[in-house]
């Protein structure tokens, strides 16, 4: 014999029960039974008169027990519809702390959803939070400083956030279905959620992990589920159905609802009906007839579900499966699909034959109105949801088992916020560095401490049925453990040579007027002075305890003032250095005192040249021949290049005008005694015959020949 289960699709219209019979892989129809409410008894998918839907149930039980025998348990669904979806959020101060741990994130997302749940309490007027069963949330955002980051792990900053979408089931949905069931002489078998179910029914579990529209379109409304990676990710209704594209075949053809409904079924199925208005008059429509004067309504009714769609996925789903009886509503698929533009393949209406393993009786009904109770009845095999109590710190506390219940779960269920049950931050310092001041942050206050059933725990072990759960305050944070080394880094020491003498270079710490190591322990308003040795200037400073000697030699040239050395000679590795220079490992610094400047320094400094000069070859030996480029004077006269210079005195500089050298001019660097020039002799230039004033250049070889 196989597993049997009796269930009901409480609807707003109807109670649908099912027998099905579980044989192997195989689900077997055994029978159903359908009654409509005689009264308003139910709305959007809530029991408003428990009495008389509890009578209505008790009718559809009567009626199968006759055929059936006795029964007892049974499977039912909350409406989707039922369901509440709200955004909450919830923050940490860091002050450049780190969270350092996953359970700290998930110790702030269940914060969020705290915050979720006294939200919803708020905007439904009540402080009762714990009305609600939380079903499922999914995280926005983390932010740090309000800017939006991928993860909080190793983040440092001064706030961290997150922001969470919760959704909520009111716990007097699933009491009022307690209830009706109860005075019907049945006991809750198992519960579940009616997209839940359909959409297991529906969507193999291999593919849940697509982006789809479940929409559940009844009679007053539209219920919308979506699917991500493997689970629902959002619920969502829109209050127009069927019954407005109903309502609208009434106004146009003056019938009263009920014959409008039967019409709209009638031509769905059979493509034409005749109808008799109130008026007498009878009208034979067709389903093109009918689709033009319902097109407007139809159209509105799509657009109203493609933007709940929207708002709730952020875009368009990869595809939309269309149930309950209100989807055989002419042109909705086709406009549906162009709403979210998509191809018209990617939006279907389910039926019965999409469901697999299933065996039905000839009379079964096979549209789409039937997927939903044939889902309650599956899932109250394949699936059951159960109700779940825990004691959470000796209160007792109910959970509705969607999946696997963890601590986190139990803990928002009970109220317990886990951001308010850290440690308080430790102490922090104020301290001062080289006179500024600075905050160093206490430790974070330590986790809450879980145990479940005196095992240690976190929010996110699994638990069950009967579990004890304690969740104690953590224990607060200490005060700032910060050493020197710690604050300031790693401050690698180098090796340095000052005029052939070795030094061992590192950076000095002070606390409090005194040395101290790398290793001291920081305290609260130490003031700390912290030198890093790293340029020449504070090599002379900090390790030589003199200043580099700054003389400020300055003189002004041609009313310019000019800033000349420094009166002392500054190399590293024999290469001239600057005081801001930085000094590396192995750095050999040269420093000695200068003579005052001279001319020659000054040339030097402004990069200009004294002499024009050219090399040129008398009689095969090299010779240099020299012009001034410039004159220089001050108040004195012409100054030469070897004259010291006075600091802050006024010089003149002029360039003279550049005139060619000529071959007379090689007798200024030649002796030539005169009494040897007897007889004629000949000037030559580069061996071809020349004259005295004949321009010479670089390289020129210059001769006299005599006796020629």
């Amino acid at each position: 014999m196989g597993e049997s289960i009796f269930s009901l699709d409480i609807g707003t219209r109807t109670v649908t029960g099912i027998i099905l019979k579980k044989e192997k892989d195989t689900y077997h129809l055994i029978d159903y039974c359908l009654k409509e409410h005689q009264d308003r008894s139910m709305h959007d998918g809530q029991i408003h008169d428990v009495i008389e839907v509890s009578q209505v149930i008790e009718d559809v039980k009567r009626t199968l027990e006759e055929k059936h025998g006795p029964l007892h348990d049974v499977s039912v669904a909350a409406a989707g519809r039922s369901l509440k979806t709200i955004e909450g959020q919830a923050e940490i101060t860091l002050d450049k702390r780190k969270i350092s741990n996953e359970q700290m994130v998930k110790h702030l997302e269940l914060s969020a959803v705290n915050d979720a749940q006294r939200r919803l309490a708020k905007n439904d007027n009540t402080s009762e939070f714990a009305n609600y069963y939380c079903v499922g949330y999914s995280v926005l955002h983390y932010k740090l400083d309000h800017e939006s980051i991928g993860s909080l792990i190793d983040q440092q900053g001064n706030i961290a956030s997150v922001e969470v979408i919760a959704t909520f089931l009111p716990k007097v949905v699933v009491e009022s279905l307690f209830a009706a069931i109860q005075r019907a002489d049945l006991s809750m078998k198992a519960l579940t959620l009616e997209p839940i179910a359909a959409i297991q029914l529906l969507v193999p579990e291999s593919m849940r992990r697509l982006n789809i529209a479940l929409v559940d379109i009844g009679a007053g409304t539209s219920d919308i589920a979506l699917t991500a990676d493997g689970t629902v990710t959002a619920y969502g209704m829109v209050p127009i159905a069927g019954d407005e594209v109903t309502e609208a075949i009434s106004d146009h053809y003056l019938l009263d609802f009920p014959e409008a409904e039967q019409m709209k079924r009638q031509i769905v199925h059979e493509g034409e009906a005749t109808v008799t208005d109130i008026l007498g008059f009878q009208t034979e429509v067709t389903l093109q007839e009918l689709n033009e004067k319902i097109h407007d309504t139809v159209h509105n009714l799509a657009h109203a579900i493609a933007e709940e769609i929207i708002t709730l996925n952020k875009r368009p789903p990869r595809a939309i499966m269309l149930i309950g009886g209100g989807s055989l509503t002419p042109l909705l698929p086709q406009l549906l699909a162009k709403k979210l533009q998509l191809p018209i393949n990617r939006v279907a209406v389910r039926r019965m034959d999409a469901i697999k393993d299933l065996i039905t009786a000839e009379k079964t009904p096979t549209g789409p109105d039937f997927i939903t109770p044939i889902g309650i009845a599956m899932s109250g095999i394949r699936n059951p949801i159960q109700y779940v109590t825990v004691h959470v710190n000796n209160e007792p506390t109910r959970l509705f088992e969607m999946n696997s219940l963890t601590v986190g779960d139990a803990c928002v269920q009970a109220g317990i916020d886990m951001k308010k049950l850290y440690g308080k931050p430790g102490h922090g310092y104020v301290i001062t560095i080289n006179g500024k001041s600075l905050q160093l942050p206490g430790e974070f206050g330590q986790a809450p401490e879980i145990l479940v059933n005196n095992t240690k725990a976190t929010v996110d072990t699994i638990i069950k049925n009967g579990d004890i759960i304690e969740v104690h305050k953590g224990k607060d944070g200490s005060e700032p453990h910060v050493t020197i080394k710690q604050l300031f880094g790693d401050m690698s020491s180098i090796r340095v040579y000052y005029n052939k003498k070795p030094f061992h270079v590192k950076a000095i710490y002070e606390v409090n007027g005194k040395l101290v190591s790398p290793d001291y322990k920081i305290k609260d308003k130490d003031v700390i002075s912290f030198k890093n040795i790293q340029t020449i200037k504070d090599f002379f400073s900090n390790i030589l305890g003199e200043p580099i000697k700054d003389t400020g030699f300055y003189i002004y040239i041609n009313r310019r003032k000019v800033q000349l050395n420094n009166g002392v000679s500054l190399t590293i590795n024999g290469v001239p250095a600057h005081p801001e220079q930085r000094l590396k490992d192995n750095d050999s610094i040269e420093y000695s005192s200068l003579t005052k400047p001279t001319v020659k320094d000054l040339l030097q400094t402004l990069n200009k040249e004294y002499w024009y000069k050219i090399n040129v070859t008398f009689n095969h030996k090299v010779i240099t021949l020299r012009k001034k480029r410039f004159i220089i004077k001050n108040k004195q006269g012409e100054l030469k290049e070897a004259d010291s210079l006075s600091l802050g005195e006024d010089i003149r500089l002029i360039e003279k005008k550049f005139e060619p050298f000529i071959f007379q001019d090689i007798f200024r660097y030649i002796d030539i005694q005169t009494d040897q020039m007897r007889g004629t002799y000949r000037l030559m230039k580069n061996d071809v015959p020349t004259q005295f004033d004949a321009e010479i250049v670089d390289g020129d070889r210059l001769s006299i020949k005599w006796g020629v």
